[in-house]
């Protein structure tokens, strides 16, 4: 009658069909018996176990109010009264305000944070011994070492976990604006009706954390408004897609085309606006006669080699599907993805893979065709006076081919890489206005194809500004 506790299960999938059939075959099992099992989500978990399971789930809370309630929930008055330091209980508030603010933030995607990182419990612990520590060593005449505090939770604490640059700037913003002598003041707020409560108790904090709006708005963290239209269109989206994928996938579509027919008739039309695949030996020689040892040539080279992948994966899957289709070769699980991707209009995970991220199929494959122009026309005609940026699978390798060549245009005057540094002015030209490449006496290249979230460019002032421009209905 006892429980059985198996952690990690994910790191021995084999045994768990040996544990299903000693469950399952055990003749005489005590009412009481439990199997526990954690495990992190795997493609190759045993179907099975799942099915047999009744399954939790331990997730981070939505929003300000469930994370703080959960963080003050495991805060003991003994802790609460750790230290008789005035700077203690508003600091320990601020560190778990800090602690839900970074958690929230990926829910916003590449808005919230540019890398998705792992924040959790640990780093909340590690910081509130720390603020403890630091507390309890202070000298009272100097008070608190802001910098010191600062350093901790943003480079180290919390900024151990963060590679990117951007990201590390926030933190420290966050890190710099928060914590400071202002925090003790009658008017400070992390955002408007968002302070440091004053209490006692851990029930005080409960209390005030308890009258918290349940939905935050995306200011909280210091985001605009229009980021929490990106989150509730990305969250419908994932819960659309998943409905989709769940539905069942009949071959008939009620006295219509089946959807074999559908899916080949979209391989045909398909196949017949793929573009011809690049010819290597005829790659090599446009390449020489363009210079190719050119930092920037040397770039083209690895974009045509990946579009090249694409556009054999994506004749192949197609011509495949096809045959699949009508009994020639057997549906493997990749040409079942396909055909059921292609039928919902959306990408086969084997394309999306080595590609890029596009709203439907059919956005995809437009994509694809401009792409493959801007490269087969470079590669033909010699270097273009306009870049087309987001048609680039490497972005950031054509910037820094870039610097590259200029670097090595300025060696006589003593240019060196790591100095060189990219400096971006939006013209008033359209792209129909370029006729050339920028003048030689200043450098550089223009590119084209960027675009504004939640804001808009007035061409007139150069400058941001807000992107819904007034309209007047009467």
């Amino acid at each position: 009658g006892g429980w059985l506790l198996l952690q990690n299960c994910h790191l021995g999938l084999e045994f768990l069909s040996e544990l299903m059939d000693t469950i399952t075959t055990t003749e005489a099992m005590c009412d009481s018996f439990r199997t526990w099992i954690t495990t992190e989500a795997h493609p190759e978990f045993p179907i099975n176990v799942l099915q047999s399971s009744i399954k939790f789930t331990n997730e981070p809370p939505q929003g300000v109010k469930a994370g703080l309630k959960r963080t003050y929930s495991a805060v003991t008055q003994d802790q609460l009264e750790v230290s008789n330091m005035p700077q203690w209980k508003p600091l320990l508030y601020a560190v778990a305000f800090l602690h839900t603010t970074v958690q929230e933030r990926r829910k916003f995607g590449p808005l919230g944070w540019n890398i998705p990182y792992e924040f959790n419990q640990a780093d909340f612990a590690a910081s509130v011994q720390f603020v403890q520590n630091h507390l309890d060593d202070m000298n009272i005449k100097r008070g608190v070492n802001w910098t010191c505090v600062r350093y901790m939770l943003g480079e180290v604490q919390y900024g151990g976990r963060v590679t990117d640059d951007l990201d590390k700037a926030l933190l420290n913003t966050y890190a710099r604006v928060w914590f400071g002598e202002h925090m003790f003041s009658e008017n400070f707020c992390f955002y408007k009706d968002y302070v440091i409560p004053k209490g006692k108790t851990v029930e005080d904090y409960l209390q005030y954390i308890e009258q918290l709006p349940a939905i935050d708005t995306p200011e909280v963290f210091g985001l605009h408004p229009n980021a929490d239209i990106t989150y509730q269109t990305n969250l419908a989206n994932e819960t659309l897609s998943t409905i989709v994928s769940i539905q069942p996938k009949d071959s008939s579509t009620g006295g219509g085309e089946t959807r074999e027919a559908v899916v080949q008739r979209m391989a045909d039309e398909m196949l017949e606006k793929l573009p011809p695949e690049y010819n290597p030996h005829e790659v090599k020689a446009q390449l020489q006669k363009m210079g190719a040892i050119q930092p920037i040539n040397i770039f083209l080279r690895q974009e045509i080699d990946r579009m090249q992948r694409v556009i054999s994966s994506v004749r192949t899957t197609l011509t495949d599907l096809k045959l699949a289709i009508d009994g020639t070769i057997i549906m493997s699980e990749e040409l079942q993805d396909a055909l059921d991707s292609m039928y919902d209009a959306r990408i086969p995970k084997l394309w999306f893979r080595i590609s890029w991220e596009s709203a439907t199929l059919g956005f995809w494959f437009t994509e694809l065709l401009e792409r493959n122009q801007q490269f087969s026309s470079w590669l033909q005609n010699g270097r273009p006076n306009q870049f087309w940026m987001t048609g680039f699978f490497n972005p950031q390798g054509f910037l820094t081919a870039m610097r590259q060549e200029t670097t090595r245009m300025n060696l006589a005057k003593g240019w060196a890489l790591d100095s060189v540094v990219l400096h971006n002015e939006v013209t008033k030209m359209m792209k129909e206005d370029v006729v050339g490449p920028p003048p030689a006496d200043i450098g550089g290249v223009y590119i084209y194809g960027l675009f504004l979230e939640g804001a808009g460019w007035d061409r007139r002032n150069s400058k941001l500004v807000e992107s819904a421009p007034k309209v007047r209905i009467e």
